[in-house]
């Protein structure tokens, strides 16, 4: 049991993680209709430049400034590259992201090296926020923080006893990605700001005549939505590793993310987000073959076909090409999202 909750909120924590990028891009394209191919290189830029903060100030100062920093750099380039090429299409707009997340690589590599850091997370973040105790006697167990060694260890060699514990990175994590959930809702919707960002994607005109700055608008959407992917890279670079591959590593996941869930829409990308990082985590986590699989079922393969490599491949190997294999179910069946309102 203590293995399903601690997978389950592994998965939760994964795919929280994701929606702190995609909610960033999806922030940006429902608002300017740009997708921005820059977007994980933003995330990238910020775990470095939380790390070199927090190596002066610490890490709590770096969680609030590496993203500011990261969203004037963002604001930076829409009001001086991507607001020139904006009236050349989205072809323009796509090659010219596409760019930056090439030249972000580089100037990182320049700046920081090709190997990867040790962003250490504060000290009240290291060790587990709590564990689950297992015992074969007196049953499951929830502890907050780390379990003493005598609770983990059987005194009677027919009693069981597990420690599963639960990074307070992770936990943490999930905080702030569901406080990030509730900030980015209300400012859209309960606020005036929020009002006259999304009057300004479908009626700029109009809101240009009552004397709101359409283009400052677009350039603070865009700030915003890099602010959020830095703020996401403070906290996966500290949780996870700080490297120049990790752009990379979550690029194409988040695009995914955006599609499965609804071209545009922050709900969608939420439940995208926590479907793919479930489905991923569990795979990996139940590393059956299909032989295995089968046997247990009660299947008698052929020799043949058990020495076959597909039937030898585990869920843990495949587990990369689940989130594209939905992607591809999603594009056939439902173009248009989970919740999203327009063609994918």
């Amino acid at each position: 049991m203590e293995f399903f909750i601690i997978s389950m909120l592994n998965g939760i924590s994964y795919g929280l993680l994701l929606f702190m990028l995609s909610s960033g891009l999806t922030l940006i394209f429902s608002m300017m209709g740009v997708l921005n191919f820059a977007h994980a290189s933003f995330y990238m830029l910020g775990a470095f430049v939380g790390y070199s903060i927090s190596k002066i100030t610490g890490f709590w100062p770096a969680l609030v400034f590496a993203p500011i920093a990261v969203g004037l750099m963002g604001a930076f380039f829409e009001k001086y590259f991507l607001r020139k090429v904006h009236k050349y299409g989205h072809v323009a707009e796509l090659m010219i992201t596409f760019g930056l997340s090439y030249v972000i690589l580089e100037l990182v590599q320049l700046v920081w090296g090709r190997i990867a850091l040790e962003f250490k997370p504060p000290e009240i973040l290291q060790g587990p926020a709590f564990t689950l105790i297992n015992h074969s006697v007196s049953g499951l167990q929830f502890l907050w923080g780390a379990a003493p060694n005598d609770l983990c260890q059987a005194t009677d060699a027919a009693i069981r006893v597990v420690c599963s514990p639960f990074p307070a990175t992770r936990a943490f994590m999930m905080v702030i990605a569901l406080l990030m959930l509730v900030s980015v809702w209300l400012l859209l919707t309960r606020t005036r700001i929020g009002l006259v960002i999304q009057a300004a994607l479908t009626h700029p005109e109009a809101v240009e005549s009552l004397g709101h700055n359409v283009p400052a608008v677009f350039m603070l959407v865009f700030g915003a939505g890099a602010g959020l992917a830095g703020l996401a890279g403070v906290i996966g670079g500290s949780t996870f590793l700080t490297e120049p591959s990790m752009a990379a590593t979550v690029g194409s996941v988040i695009f995914v993310v955006v599609v499965v869930g609804g071209m545009g829409s922050l709900s969608g990308a939420f439940l995208a987000s926590l479907i793919i990082g479930l489905i991923e985590t569990f795979a990996i986590a139940f590393n059956y073959s299909l032989g295995t699989l089968a046997a247990q079922l009660g299947l008698n393969l052929s020799a043949a076909v058990q020495q076959s490599s597909v039937v030898k491949l585990t869920l843990s190997q495949v587990a990369p090409i689940l989130p594209y294999l939905l992607l591809v179910l999603m594009l056939i069946f439902r173009p248009k999202g989970l919740l999203g309102n327009r063609d994918a």
